[in-house]
């Protein structure tokens, strides 16, 4: 018999063969090596089509419209039933898991392995000037009414353009790239009137069926903020999309910036809205673009029947082979644009009988540069190029965001945070965005905001008891490790500078943290810390709060790195974790 794609990729994944054999590895094998030095435009697009229809994903570009460097995590742990499964993959179990090959490009963009050598050989990833002719290519070769481009959201702030146009400039760029449809986290930090201001500008549409308004003096009380759900018809076929932004908005961020409306999973509603697209709309195809998160929406296919395909983002993994849950196939297409999903779908009487998927990846050295797109992000940055083309300083070695526990460039902003605040300890929070330079490289001031470009980035320094200090990091961990991915609101643990401790990732809920350490002897409880934290809101819980120390992250880290000139940051996490021997381990949580 003939098994299509969606079949093989769920038998193989049922046998334990997709580590094996899977992966989109464009040039592994003995003739890859060949092929990795010539590489072109040719090997990032080459693609066997499938069916009349397209649709093209991109998730948490996290504004970064110019090429950039970004590492992916050197340690992804989680509880021990999700560790070394998609969505906590990283460097060697990455690249046996995908079958991926020393040294090539999906090497590179994929983990961290050999990650500055191979920055010196394939150069920077991304930027809209690159993605564009991807996004050309594929409506050149498919037909622009067949293709679709989605947006999992997080897309309007992470960089300085970003920040000082209010997410204007991002949403320039989304219609130079020709977005057809999106759904929103970070979006909403800039406020309510302001999103609508910008939703306003965007020539595609912005879509959630799980933001409802809950002001109970509203003239739309428990009604929809956004349309639900969108259809489009390409490829002669309807493709419902049905839009699920970040369910854990008001919590992870400021309640200020949404007060009157909630967030949620709502994956009753989210069945009711598949129904009747089903059976009412009658579309060939159902499509929900999630800013859920890939665990979360490996949970949610479990819950909810009829939908084809869910495009996911928030959490930042590169996934080069679809996971498939029941019937539901999740793709997730990493971040940062360093990569473009193709998505073809092949549909005959009413329903996706095959479909084939690949990651392009966007590097910029192989993929000629859009004259329109340079000259759009010329025009926004032009204004604040000399504020961000200052050079601060060095870095002697990898200046890095993404890992559970500790990143040089964290480590640097707590450094900076400590030699102006004096503080004892001091918080960054784990956010995943945020960019690498190469030991070496000049820091700018813009490299500064590409790690800090948030609407709320004070530090704030004030008293905090010790036992509050372990009662916050343990409740911290149970967020990052707990068993159930739908009680796991993404982000990384959050990073301390002046401390050290270690963690059993396995022990029960508030037992995880032990040997607490601040400024190198044992926490004590009842002592009163001196405490700096920025990006959240643990000021709101502290005592003593000294107003007149309140300053933007960005300028606290910007005079620090002029003071000291030349950077060097350890590569030494502070954290031991006592129940696994590795940063990546494989399933099963074995190294």
């Amino acid at each position: 018999m003939d098994i299509n794609r969606r079949d093989f990729l769920q038998i193989a994944a049922t046998l334990g063969l997709l580590g094996a054999t899977g992966g989109t590895n464009l040039f592994a094998g003995e003739s890859g090596k060949e092929r990795i030095k010539k590489l072109s435009f040719s090997d990032v697009v080459d693609f066997k089509a499938k069916g009349k229809a397209t649709i093209l994903h991109i998730c948490d570009m996290h504004a970064h419209i110019k090429p950039m460097y970004w590492r992916e995590p050197s340690t992804l742990i989680s509880a021990k039933n999700l560790a070394g499964t998609p969505g906590f993959i990283c460097g060697d179990s990455f690249e046996k898991f995908y079958g991926i090959e020393s040294g090539s490009l999906d090497q590179y963009f994929d983990t961290h392995n050999n990650f500055s050598e191979l920055a010196e050989k394939f150069g920077k990833m991304g930027g809209i000037a690159h993605m564009k002719p991807i996004i050309d290519h594929v409506k050149k070769e498919r037909g622009a009414e067949n293709v679709l481009l989605l947006d999992s959201g997080d897309t309007w702030q992470g960089t300085a353009v970003a920040l000082k146009t209010n997410g204007e400039a991002i949403v320039d760029a989304q219609n130079y790239l020709g977005v057809d449809v999106m759904v929103g986290h970070w979006e909403f930090t800039y406020g309510k009137e302001r999103v609508h201001e910008l939703i306003g500008m965007l020539k595609g549409e912005f879509i959630s069926q799980n933001v409802i308004d809950n002001d109970p003096f509203s003239d739309d009380f428990e009604e929809l903020i956004f349309p639900p759900y969108s259809i489009k018809e390409i490829g002669g076929a309807k493709i419902g999309i049905i839009g699920q932004s970040f369910p854990f908005t008001s919590t992870a961020n400021p309640k200020k910036f949404t007060e009157g409306w909630s967030f949620a999973l709502r994956h009753e509603t989210l069945q009711e809205y598949v129904d009747m697209l089903r059976n009412e709309k009658k579309v060939d195809a159902i499509v929900v673009l999630s800013h859920d998160g890939f665990s979360v929406d490996q949970e949610l296919a479990k819950k909810v029947t009829g939908v084809d395909f869910i495009l996911s983002g928030h959490t930042h993994d590169p996934s080069p082979e679809p996971i498939i849950v029941n019937d539901t196939v999740i793709i997730i297409s990493g971040s940062h644009g360093k990569y473009i999903g193709r998505l073809d779908l092949d549909i005959k009487d009413k329903k996706v009988v095959d479909y084939s998927f690949k990651l392009m990846p966007v590097a910029s050295n192989l993929i000629p540069e859009d004259k329109a797109g340079v000259d759009l992000v010329n025009k926004w940055y032009k204004p604040f190029d000399a504020e961000l083309g200052e050079v601060l300083g060095k870095t002697k070695g990898l200046l890095y965001k993404r890992d559970t526990f500790y990143s040089t460039f964290d480590a640097l902003i707590g450094e900076a945070i400590q030699d102006e605040m004096k503080c004892d300890i001091s918080f960054n929070p784990g956010y995943r965005w945020g960019t690498t330079l190469l030991p070496g490289d000049d820091i700018l001031k813009d490299n500064v905001y590409e790690m800090t470009a948030i609407t709320y980035p004070e530090v704030y320094t004030f008293d905090l008891k010790g036992k509050a200090i372990v009662n916050l990091m343990e409740d911290i961990a149970d967020n990052v490790f707990n068993e159930n991915p739908l009680l796991q609101q993404g982000g990384d643990m959050s990073r301390v500078t002046g401390g050290s401790y270690s963690i059993t990732i396995s022990a029960p809920t508030g037992k995880r943290i032990s040997d607490f350490m601040i400024g190198g002897k044992p926490i004590d409880l009842e002592k009163t810390y001196r405490v700096s934290s920025w990006g959240g809101n643990l000021q709101n819980v502290g005592e003593n709060l000294d107003k007149k120390a309140i300053r933007p992250v960005y300028e606290v880290v910007s005079d620090y790195i002029r003071k000291k000139k030349v950077v060097d940051v350890s590569m030494e996490s502070n954290v031991k974790v006592l129940d696994m021997d590795c940063g990546c381990p494989a399933k099963g949580a074995s190294c």
